[in-house]
């Protein structure tokens, strides 16, 4: 890994090392922006046609009102009501942040149904390219995946590359809730991958932990999200290596914590450029957050863990072949994510990985590093194993809550 002071001399290193770095990112990946959603999207359709609307007479509340006014809204309401609203907006009460959560696994059924029908004449229409029928064909395909039977989607946005969220476990009785915050190339299609990259995709991330956590403790009801619902880098081009993406994610992922259901404490597992989205969202996030964990992480845009701004443990994880070791832990002019996370200097607690396999590895079944994770969402703190660097940072947490 590269290290620098701060002398003059690194200084002037740092400039052109990122100025490198964007060359070497323009020359073998292009140059990724984020695509402008169109107004006749379904998702701008359908926010237009709820600020029009009306219940009883009276209009409805605002699509971006607080959490606790949209969730008073809807404890006014009969049954037939809220059934009424998901069926007739369900790009809208699927994405509520407020409303009653088995509402909105109702209202997003509703919206993948419709959206399936819409990528389904998309598969004839002959004004596409062959690439743009057999896009359809594979956007059809996933929704029908995501219309099975027990699942849970807790949000669902079909626009552009769209965005999810998937729960596993009873989210309105969980004692701990868990979130993975995957990083690029996050979009539906990419929302699971066939075999051997299962646990490298946000729902295989979450089934994966979801079993670990229950093998750690049994006795606890747990909950763990899939939380691919934020735009993420396309590949790993300029918009991996800046922040903005990052800052509009952790928007929502304050809104997704700030409106979970109950006092469960809350976990975040954040891999690759998600680390880069709970780094800049930690100082925001509601006290349930307890712990915060990265792994391959770039940085989480601050020099140290103090400089989070946050009550929460940061617990971080790096496997010895993951190729994001080699990329250099700077910030220059808003490019790069600062500090290494797994440096004894960040400050984090640094965990074991043991037989994780690289970058796309830390939630295979089976592994150290899954395991720990497990542990540190169920508060198995005393279980974790922690790296050779570090080889107290889980009996801390136990002597933590001892004093």
């Amino acid at each position: 890994m590269i290290s620098f002071d701060s002398s003059p001399t690194v200084a002037a290193w740092r400039a052109l090392l990122a100025v490198a770095v964007v060359f070497v990112m323009l020359a073998t990946t292009g140059w990724t922006a984020v695509r402008h959603e169109r107004s006749d999207e379904p998702r701008a359709a359908a926010l237009a046609a709820w600020a029009r609307g009306r219940l009883a007479g009276h209009p409805l509340p605002a699509a971006d009102a607080p959490p606790h006014r949209l969730a008073q809204f809807f404890a006014t309401l009969t049954s037939a009501q809220r059934t009424a609203l998901a069926n007739r907006y369900p790009l809208v009460v699927g994405n509520l942040n407020g409303a009653p959560i088995t509402l909105r696994y109702q209202a997003n059924r509703r919206a993948l149904v419709q959206a399936r029908e819409v990528e389904q004449k998309r598969t004839h229409d002959v004004r596409l390219s062959p690439d743009g029928r057999a896009e359809a064909f594979h956007r059809m395909d996933r929704f029908r995946s995501m219309l099975a039977n027990g699942r849970h989607i807790l949000a669902f946005d079909p626009t552009g590359r769209g965005r999810a969220a998937e729960v596993f476990g009873d989210l309105d009785r969980a004692e701990r809730i868990s979130v993975v915050v995957p990083g690029v190339d996050t979009g539906l299609l990419t929302l699971e991958r066939p075999a051997p990259m299962v646990n490298a995709a946000p729902v295989g991330m979450a089934k994966s932990l979801y079993a670990a956590e229950r093998a750690a403790r049994p006795g606890t009801r747990s909950a763990v999200i899939a939380w691919a619902d934020y735009t993420s880098p396309a590949g790993i081009g300029v918009d991996a290596a800046l922040g903005k993406l990052a800052e509009r994610g952790a928007v929502r992922l304050k809104a997704l914590v700030g409106a979970l259901p109950g006092k469960a404490p809350v976990s975040l597992f954040c891999h690759s450029y998600g680390s880069v989205l709970c780094g800049v969202a930690a100082h925001e996030l509601p006290a349930r957050v307890t712990d915060i964990a990265v792994a391959g992480s770039p940085g989480m845009r601050v020099e140290n863990a103090r400089q989070l701004r946050t009550d929460a443990r940061v617990w971080a994880m790096r496997d010895r072949g993951d190729w994001i070791e080699d990329v250099p832990n700077l910030e220059f002019g808003g490019l790069g994510h600062g500090a290494d996370p797994v440096d004894p200097g960040f400050g984090a607690r640094v965990v074991a990985t043991g037989d994780a396999v690289g970058h796309s590895g830390y939630f295979e079944p089976g592994t150290e590093s899954l395991s720990n994770f497990a542990a540190i969402g169920v508060g198995a703190y005393a279980s974790v194993s922690c790296a050779d660097a570090d080889s107290a940072c889980g009996h801390e947490v136990v002597r933590d809550h001892a004093a």
